[in-house]
């Protein structure tokens, strides 16, 4: 390569460098600093910091994952959910909740097989919620006015059991129950067979 391709290469990169840096500043300033929300769990006004430094991390890769730094209420309330991030302005209102509920879900167990959520696909497994009357619904039909209500009263659900529960809701006459012990029992082939019905 002749001199002239070193001289746009240098000038490719070193633009391309300006506006990364420029992007991450702009992300951090836009996440920092103290920030006075109401907390959902006692409706009192505290001061809380997002981690600045996370989120824009985060950003660089596609949607911010805010969480946050500090609390007035800490550390006594420390594993608290976070729920308090869906009234801040730092990002879209999606990608909070979606914070949030992440949060919600971690460590918890599905109401109907028990099993433990880990890892969370929001885009085609979303987990899903059962009312306190037995209702399943969707996040979705969930405004963000009523998710702290909503996360102190429903109980987490599994996206396989959504999908198990629905089709059972919505096709009762195509499901045939057998009551094995434990909702399982060994297959013709020896494998394992859940039924959450």
């Amino acid at each position: 390569m002749n001199t002239a391709a070193y001289v746009i290469i240098a000038a490719i990169a070193a633009t391309a460098l300006y506006f990364t840096i420029r992007r991450l500043v702009q992300s951090f300033s836009k996440f920092g600093g103290s920030r006075a929300v109401t907390c959902p769990e006692n409706g009192k006004r505290i001061l809380v910091e997002v981690d600045a430094m996370h989120a824009t991390l985060t950003s660089t890769l596609g949607r911010p994952d805010i969480r946050l730094q500090n609390c007035s209420r800490w550390p006594l309330k420390q594993d608290c959910g976070q729920e308090c991030l869906v009234n801040l302005d730092v990002a879209p209102d999606d990608c909070l909740v979606s914070g949030v509920l992440m949060r919600w879900y971690e460590g918890k167990m599905c109401v109907y097989c028990r099993k433990k959520f880990e890892a969370i696909n929001w885009m085609d497994h979303r987990p899903a919620l059962r009312t306190p009357e037995g209702t399943l619904i969707e996040w979705g039909e969930v405004t963000v006015e009523d998710m702290p209500m909503v996360l102190e009263s429903h109980f987490p659900v599994c996206w396989d059991c959504y999908i198990a529960q629905t089709f059972k809701r919505d096709h009762p006459d195509l499901v045939v129950y057998r009551p094995w012990q434990n909702g399982s029992h060994r297959g013709t082939d020896g494998s394992s067979v859940s039924h959450q019905f």
